[in-house]
């Protein structure tokens, strides 16, 4: 667990991380430099989970050696499949990062929304449903390994 208090706001106390794959993690289809040490240094903390369409069929390949779960969408419009699967999780506890337009839903119910203006751009429509924006997703997973970075980003 990462507790971090947040004056104005009150203490969050983050169990669970949930990632868009493509877009958020991955570029075309691969997986990010630096992204898979840090999501194993993070799996020391918290449940680490993966929620993708797929786009490019390589995350399973892509996330080898990486401590989280692999969650495939089943409906083409995953935008409520990822709020439904945040929600029963305990979305008090979660932290969701994610860049598209179908990640909005799970970044307005997460305890933490983190949206990440990558090589793949962000839906504007998600970033209007984040709590904190990062240019790349090691940024966004650093706020969560250094989590003072967030005491100084969100407090009021």
């Amino acid at each position: 667990m990462i507790k971090v208090d947040i004056p104005g706001k009150g203490e969050l106390q983050l169990k669970h991380l949930v990632l868009d794959y493509n877009g958020t993690l991955a570029c075309d289809g691969n997986v990010l430099p630096g992204v898979k040490e840090k999501l194993n240094l993070l799996a020391e903390q918290l449940s680490v989970y993966i929620i993708t369409a797929d786009t490019f069929g390589k995350c399973r390949e892509q996330c080898s050696g990486i401590k989280a779960e692999i969650k495939i969408l089943k409906k083409p419009l995953g935008a409520r499949e990822k709020e439904e699967f945040v929600i029963s999780l305990g979305s008090g506890n979660v932290v969701a990062i994610g860049n598209g337009s179908n990640d909005g839903l799970m970044l307005a119910k997460a305890a933490l929304g983190i949206i990440v203006l990558g090589p793949e751009g962000a839906a504007v429509k998600a970033l209007q449903q984040a709590d904190v924006l990062v240019k790349d997703i090691n940024d966004g997973l650093d706020l969560l390994l250094y989590p003072k970075r967030l005491v100084a980003t969100l407090r009021e």
